[in-house]
């Protein structure tokens, strides 16, 4: 990944709606961008970026937390850290393992061997049914990600790559960031391996996230209260391919803190 002329720009698409399940959220986009004139025509270094909110809400990946009864162990866990003993339910529902249970945190696995906070589960900017819903991650990310491909490059005829975009935290680091947890058109990492770096040295190392660069650079337009979810990168210039997100997760074998 190198950006042409060394600029990068996020362009915040306005206008989106609340989704709701079943909304087209493809069209949806597609609108934004219409609304959006300086975006067009639509360029093949492009990048769409759509946080994973709108993408569980569309797709019904949502949990009414009047429905849940929590286990002993999630309530326990509730009242000691003053969590929501049904949230705490859906995140044990959902975790593939446990990483971390502590300081009213959990660190899951989800079934998408994604490692992070509260298994992507999230109680925040839901829309009218706040308090009373959490959304999960979307099933397969990647797919989302293809069907949003496919809407835009139908819609726009430019064909131009999809992430779909969560906000994680990093070990050792204050913060959240977002990452791409899905992907279509564009490979998620760059391996620099065995290339030679500015003063001639190969790299025997340097594996570049570039999807998770191009979702943070997004993010920094989004806002987290704005009610933007859908930015458009130009100028990034990834590595094109049938990437997956998949190719972004280190394998169990290379974790030093297991």
């Amino acid at each position: 990944m190198s950006a042409e002329g060394g600029h990068v720009e996020a362009i915040a698409l306005d206008g989106m709606p609340e989704v709701a399940v079943g909304d087209d959220l493809g069209r949806l986009i597609g609108d934004a961008i219409d609304r959006t004139p300086d975006l067009l025509p639509l360029r093949p270094d492009d990048v769409v970026v759509v946080t994973q909110k709108i993408v569980s809400k569309a797709e019904g990946a949502v949990v009414d937390l009047t429905t849940i009864e929590p286990r002993r162990e999630a309530i326990v866990f509730a009242e000691r850290w003053d969590r929501d003993a049904r949230q705490v339910e859906v995140v044990l529902r959902e975790a593939r393992r446990v990483v971390r249970m502590d300081h009213g945190v959990l660190i899951t696995e989800t079934p998408h061997g994604f490692i992070c906070a509260n298994g992507g589960v999230d109680a925040s900017n839901v829309g009218p049914e706040s308090g009373s819903i959490v959304t999960l991650l979307p099933r397969d990310p990647d797919a989302s990600a293809r069907a949003i491909r496919a809407a835009i490059r139908g819609r726009f005829g430019t064909d131009v790559p999809v992430i779909v975009s969560d906000s994680f935290g990093r070990p050792w680091r204050w913060g959240i960031t977002d990452v791409a947890i899905g992907v279509s058109g564009l490979i998620p990492i760059e391996d620099l391996r065995g290339s030679e770096d500015a003063d001639g040295r190969v790299m025997r190392s340097t594996i570049r996230a570039s999807a998770d660069e191009i979702a943070s650079a997004a993010e920094l337009a989004l806002g987290k209260v704005d009610g933007r979810p859908v930015a458009v990168v130009r100028g990034a210039r990834p590595l094109l391919g049938d990437g997956s997100i998949g190719d972004a997760l280190m394998a169990r074998e290379f974790d030093l803190f297991p």
